[in-house]
């Protein structure tokens, strides 16, 4: 059966937009095999002109894994898997910063779904960069350096009492227990394409682990300039009834804070993944067994 979508490149580095399909609508298993190609081929996907209800875009995102409740932002009522992004007021500040979604478990989210429900006429805008882009333009030698180390992901680094214990200091220490800080490789195997990707972000790494303080922040903060270079990245202006699908694996984003004091209010959909990994030092430790 031949496939009914279109998809258009929208940036020579990652990103796609995406016609031909109602999310809102049950999808055959055929057209979600294909929208998953596509995202591992462009890394962020685009759908215009959708109509969706919350549960739709639940159910859209569960084809793809099971699905992450936050244990800190608001969702929708009723649907704990949908969460709400911004607010009245149009404040995102905590999201203008480069970042993966919820790298502070030990099963980073595969993607995220969001859903364009109220933004602004102008501004607003959300980038992304490709990881894997900017791990492939890094040298030999800085690669390998980088392809031995492991950071910390740490949930209170995005997620401060002053700001987030405003429903009771009970539920953020207990939601604090609950997420320990977390071990990852600074680059991962992506495990679908096999290709490597960067993997420590502005949001949740706190530290570079085996290097001392000095290092380790030098390192972090390289790196986090590096992955802003513009030939990693593609810029997407918002229209009501777009609907975002990014591979929270290898690549990050970036919510340009100009809008205010207009709304923006966006729904996410976060979709559990597995525990990173770097091919090459697993294979060098079953060799050592």
């Amino acid at each position: 059966m031949s496939s009914m979508l279109r998809i258009t490149q929208v940036s020579p580095s990652l990103g796609a937009r995406i016609e031909g399909v109602d999310l809102a609508r049950e999808l055959p298993d055929q057209t979600i095999g294909e929208i998953r190609r596509a995202l591992l081929k462009h890394e962020v996907l685009f759908f215009e002109d959708q109509s969706i209800t919350p549960d739709q875009q639940r159910n859209f995102a569960a084809r793809f894994g099971r699905l992450h409740v936050h244990p800190i932002r608001p969702s929708i009522p009723g649907t704990p898997e949908v969460l709400v992004i911004g607010d009245q007021n149009g404040s995102e500040s905590d999201n203008a910063i480069w970042r993966s979604d919820v790298t502070f478990i030990q099963t980073p989210p595969m993607g995220s779904v969001l859903y364009a429900r109220d933004v602004p006429a102008q501004g607003g805008d959300t980038m992304w960069s490709s990881m894997r882009a900017a791990f492939d333009a890094l040298s030999p030698p800085m690669q390998k350096f980088l392809s031995g180390l492991d950071a910390e992901h740490d949930f209170a680094r995005s997620y401060p009492p002053d700001r987030f214990a405003v429903g009771g200091m009970e539920r953020f220490a207990w939601t604090r227990n609950e997420h320990p800080p977390v071990r990852h490789p600074v680059v991962r195997t992506h495990p679908e394409t096999g290709r490597e990707g960067l993997f420590v972000n502005s949001g949740f790494t706190t530290r570079i682990l085996g290097l001392n303080d000095n290092e380790s922040a030098a390192v972090l903060k390289f790196l986090c300039e590096h992955i802003q270079r513009p030939e990693f990245l593609m810029r997407w202006k918002w229209k009501p009834g777009t609907v975002a699908f990014w591979d929270n694996r290898v690549t990050q984003h970036y919510t340009v804070n100009d809008y205010l004091p207009h709304r923006r209010i966006l729904q996410r959909v976060t979709i559990l993944g597995d525990k990173p990994f770097h091919r090459a030092r697993i294979t060098r430790e079953m060799a050592a067994e």
